[in-house]
């Protein structure tokens, strides 16, 4: 007779989710969590928390700091988001909603990332004005100071976070538009902050005009949704280009989010 598989407290499938919920509470605001928290939190047992954390660490998708038995994400966490992003992961999921939004208001849409100090171009689909350069978008990098698609992210960060980047380093000019002293910048990307979106005229490319607007996960920026063709198209349609534009970018948000579960209705104990 073939052997039988040992019946489990939980249906495997919930076990997976339940592994799954506690691997997506660690984020930026909760970088570290202890056994006790994780149990409050999904209203686990402590041993069943104990043991949850102790299987992510023991195949690196967590590691435990041995003075404080706290928990943060590990190398396996790195490894999947490495082939995720070589394999056009980010990519992927970009997309659908370039292509949605380059094909009705017929203009270059591209969606960037953070890179340092630069945004770096994932994924750009073509509108019905033809490409914007003679080579393939994806990997261009935009300087944080020049240009919307960079200032409609970076003006997003604290204050702090973005002075760092930016300031006490040198800017380069690529044309007279080009701003780089610090006030003058400060007060654009307050303006992008405060409008929702940025709107710029050869401060990178002499012969680009961009319309951009923060993508974000939640409450955080992780990228920038950008509409880009020349100036002498992209102007006269600024304002009514806007309103598709930041649908696009929620839309992108929502796509980009995971779905994770907190506080579970009732105490499970196993």
């Amino acid at each position: 007779m073939a052997e039988q598989t040992p019946v489990t407290g939980a249906p495997p499938l919930q076990t997976a989710d339940r592994v799954l919920n506690v691997l997506l509470s660690f984020d930026r605001e909760r970088p570290e969590w202890g056994v006790t928290e994780i149990a409050e939190e999904f209203g686990l047992d402590k041993s069943v928390a104990q043991r949850l954390l102790a299987a992510l660490a023991y195949r690196g998708f967590l590691v435990s700091d041995k003075r404080s038995r706290r928990y943060r994400l590990g190398p396996a966490v790195w490894h999947l988001s490495w082939v995720w992003e070589r394999g056009g992961g980010m990519a992927s999921l970009a997309r659908p909603t370039l292509e949605s939004l380059a094909g009705a208001v017929g203009v270059n849409a591209l969606f960037a990332v953070p890179d340092g100090v630069h945004m770096r171009c994932v994924a750009a689909v073509d509108g019905a004005t033809g490409p914007l350069r003679y080579y393939v978008l994806a990997g261009e990098l935009y300087p944080a100071h020049a240009g919307a698609t960079s200032r409609a992210y970076f003006g997003m960060l604290p204050p702090g976070d973005r002075a760092v980047l930016l300031y006490g380093r040198p800017m380069a000019r690529f044309g007279e538009h080009t701003l780089t002293d610090p006030v003058r910048l400060e007060e654009r990307f307050a303006e992008a902050r405060r409008e929702g979106y940025a709107y710029s005229e050869g401060e990178y490319d002499p012969d680009t005009a961009a319309l951009a607007a923060p993508v974000l996960v939640g409450r955080r920026p992780v990228g920038t949704l950008t509409l880009a063709a020349t100036p002498e198209v992209l102007r006269p349609r600024r304002e009514q280009l806007v309103a598709p534009l930041l649908q696009g970018a929620a839309d992108l948000g929502r796509a980009l989010t995971p779905a994770r579960t907190r506080r579970a209705p009732h105490r499970e104990r196993r």
